[in-house]
Parts: structure tokens; C-alpha cells; sequence
């Protein structure tokens, strides 16, 4: 219950606080290396980045550039036009910090539907609870049980240009009732912070590349998402804090083995559009960087230019997560991947496997986090249940191309 409690508390005070930000004085940072100062960027609703389904969790979280993918709403709708399958539906369910607790956990529900040959929408809802948490006054007693939670209502367009070039737009209503009303100290009452937000997204798809004597599809992808306002937890909070907003950029190269194998390669690199915190000494002075106390526009242009200690720094922004994805008859999936964070922006290192199963009207896809200090998702299970009604329907389609499924 304790851990509980902090998580939101936590997340509260930032907001009222402002980021969190590391402290030198001018002759500690002239003496010291600026490769090791630790300095991670922090944003409020962070669960709009977590991932929401199995598939892209077993190749390490990435998924900008797969192909035939029900949950792309989150990752990248335009690649929504390519997918083989008309339509489907997903549902997901991610545990979150299973080795502390039983009930904080992520759900997602999505769905698409082609309208042509050049157009598809799509819509989907997630929902982080972090369970049950009872508040006490300082002597033990229940005040009242409260049940904090965020979620985010999605929907979107996809469009084709041409026919193997593809944009998308999704908007997005985001809410966060972390504090569920608490009061705290200093008579500070918490409030939900509210968000409305849009990603831009567009992917290119070159069919039937040469690589040697194997035929293989290349997809290129770019998502800028989470562009929006800036929330508040409070009233007495005056600057607002950004929400995650995040450039996305992905490749896949697919192999077709043969008739019934294929391979693919997957790799997607993320940096946050938000600005980076400054230096501070001890009175909460600059003394290296830029003020971060800016508009959505400026913050996001500003952000590839605005780290402390200059170019090396925002090279270790950058994020990669990626893996190795095999399919079998489009039947069998076995997937592999890992995830990595440079230790002074957060530090996120991890290994992880998958499998997919697709029969009939049914898909079903597995993740697990093998290897991650201090994750919440270490030695968890993540799955994703998928349908897709229109398979039962007769079909001439024989063809056993690959699809990266």
C-alpha cells in the first residue's frame, strides 16, 4: 500500500515543484565530466508512452515500421493502409509493478477499419489504474479509499497518397486523476490534469527489394506524438508541465525466406520534444542550459538544441529499442528484442521475447521482459487477444506472400 500511495503523491509533487533538475554549483561543473551527469527529461502522463500491446513488447517496444498491425493507432496509424486485413480488433492487458503489487495495471482496446484501398480509421481507449489506495490522516485513520487512474481516448485517419506512401492523423483526449482530490501540505488540493493532443505520422513502403537471391519489403516510418498542452495538477501550479511529446522514427526490412518463412528487422528511434532542465546551484539559478519555461511550439523546436552541457548530451537523448521478428506460414511468430537508454537520461536497459499465434478469426500474441534493472515490467507477462471477423468469410486469396504479421 505504501509504494502505492507514493506513486501518485510523487507524481503530484513534480508537478507542483516543477521537474526535477540536477544541482552543481559552477566550480563542481567546471571539474566535473558532463557524461555523467545525470539529468533524465520528465514529463507529466508518461503512461501515454508505455507500450500497449504484446507484439511490440516481445521485439523490444518498437513498432513504428511493422507491417499488419492492429494496435498501430498508438505507434503509427498511416501504416493502418497497408495492412492485409480489412479490419480487427485488440485487446490488451499489461500487469505494472507485479513483484510489489496485484492491482496497478495498463488495459488498451482497439479497432480499425479500411474504408477503400486508401483510407482507414481507427480508435482505441487505454486505461492505467493504479488499484485501490486508502488515505489516512496522520494518525492511521481512513479519511477514504480512492482509486486513481489515467486513461486516453484515441481516434484517427489514415490516408494513402500514393500507393506506397501514407500519412495519418490521430487525436487524442488524455486525463491523469492522479491525486483524487487530495489535499496536501500547505492546504494544496489536487485536481485531474486534462489533455488534448495530436500525433502526425507517415510511413513509405517499397515492395520487392532485392537482397541477394531473397525478395524483401522495406518500411520507413515517422510519428511525432503526444502534440499538446500542457497540464496541470493543481491550481497553484502557474507553468503547466509537458506531457510526453515524442519524435518516432522507424525501419523494418521484411525477408521472405522462402514461401512459408520470413524475417524481419525491426529498429525505431525516439527522442522527447520537450525541453531539457537546465543546471541549477543551490538557489535555483542557471548556471548551464536554457530556461525551460516555454510554450508547446518553442519547447518542441528548442528541445534539439537546448541540453546543458551541448551536442554530446543530446546525442544521449536518443533512445533505440528494436529486434528480430520470425513468422511461419504467417501461423507461428517467435520474436526477440532489447531496449536502450543512456544511464544519465533514465537508464532503461532491457531484453525481451514474444510469440504470436494467428488461427482463424483468433490472434494471440505474448511478451516477456527478460532482463531490466529496477522495471516494472521485470518478469511480467504481457498478452494481446486480436480478431479479425472478416476471416470468416470466404476467400480466393491463396497467394503466400509475406506479411510481417
Amino acid at each position: 500500500m505504501i509504494t502505492k500511495i507514493i506513486i501518485p503523491i510523487t507524481l503530484i509533487a513534480l508537478s507542483i515543484a516543477g521537474n526535477a533538475s540536477a544541482q552543481l554549483s559552477q566550480a563542481q561543473l567546471n571539474g566535473q565530466d558532463t557524461s555523467k551527469i545525470i539529468n533524465p527529461i520528465t514529463t507529466a502522463m508518461p503512461f501515454l508512452l508505455i507500450s500497449p500491446d504484446a507484439r511490440a513488447g516481445g521485439i523490444g517496444d518498437a513498432g513504428a515500421a511493422t507491417l499488419n498491425d492492429v494496435n498501430a493507432l498508438h505507434w503509427n496509424l498511416s501504416k493502418l493502409v497497408f495492412n492485409e486485413k480489412k479490419t480487427g480488433i485488440a485487446l490488451s492487458y499489461t500487469p505494472w509493478l507485479r513483484s510489489l503489487v496485484n492491482d496497478v495495471n495498463l488495459a488498451y482496446v482497439t479497432g480499425y477499419s479500411q474504408i477503400n484501398k486508401r483510407q482507414a480509421v481507427a480508435a482505441s481507449l487505454r486505461y492505467f489504474s493504479l488499484g485501490k489506495i486508502d488515505f489516512t490522516d496522520i494518525n492511521g485513520n481512513l479519511i477514504r479509499e480512492a482509486k486513481p487512474n489515467e486513461f486516453a481516448l484515441d481516434i484517427g485517419l489514415a490516408q494513402k497518397l500514393a500507393d506506397n506512401f501514407s500519412l495519418g492523423l490521430t487525436l487524442r483526449y488524455a486525463n491523469s486523476n492522479l491525486g483524487q482530490g487530495v489535499t496536501l501540505q500547505g492546504g494544496v488540493t489536487t485536481k485531474a490534469a486534462q489533455a488534448g493532443a495530436a500525433d502526425i505520422s507517415a510511413t513509405y513502403l517499397k515492395d520487392k527489394v532485392k537482397l541477394g537471391d531473397k525478395t524483401a519489403k522495406l518500411v520507413l516510418a515517422g510519428v511525432i506524438s503526444n502534440i499538446g498542452n500542457k497540464v496541470k495538477y493543481t491550481d497553484v501550479s502557474l507553468k503547466g508541465d509537458f506531457i510526453p511529446i515524442n519524435l518516432r522514427i522507424g525501419g523494418n526490412v521484411l525477408v521472405e525466406l522462402d514461401k512459408f518463412n520470413t524475417l524481419g528487422f525491426v529498429l525505431d528511434i525516439n527522442k522527447l520534444l520537450v525541453p531539457t532542465q537546465p543546471l541549477y546551484d543551490a538557489n535555483k539559478n542557471i548556471i548551464k542550459g536554457k530556461n525551460p519555461d516555454k510554450g508547446v511550439i518553442a519547447g518542441m523546436l528548442g528541445s534539439f538544441n537546448d541540453a546543458p552541457t551541448g551536442g554530446k548530451e543530446e546525442l544521449r537523448e536518443i533512445i533505440f529499442c528494436g529486434g528480430m521478428e520470425y513468422w511461419y506460414d504467417k501461423l507461428f511468430a517467435f520474436r526477440v528484442g532489447g531496449f536502450y537508454e543512456n544511464p544519465t537520461k533514465g537508464n532503461r536497459k532491457y531484453i525481451t521475447v514474444g510469440a504470436g499465434l494467428r488461427y482463424n478469426v483468433f490472434g494471440l500474441d505474448l511478451s516477456y521482459l527478460a532482463t531490466g534493472q529496477q522495471n516494472p515490467l521485470k518478469n511480467t507477462v504481457r498478452f494481446t487477444l486480436s480478431f479479425d471477423f472478416a476471416a470468416l468469410k470466404p476467400t480466393n486469396n491463396n497467394d503466400g506472400g509475406a506479411s510481417n504479421e
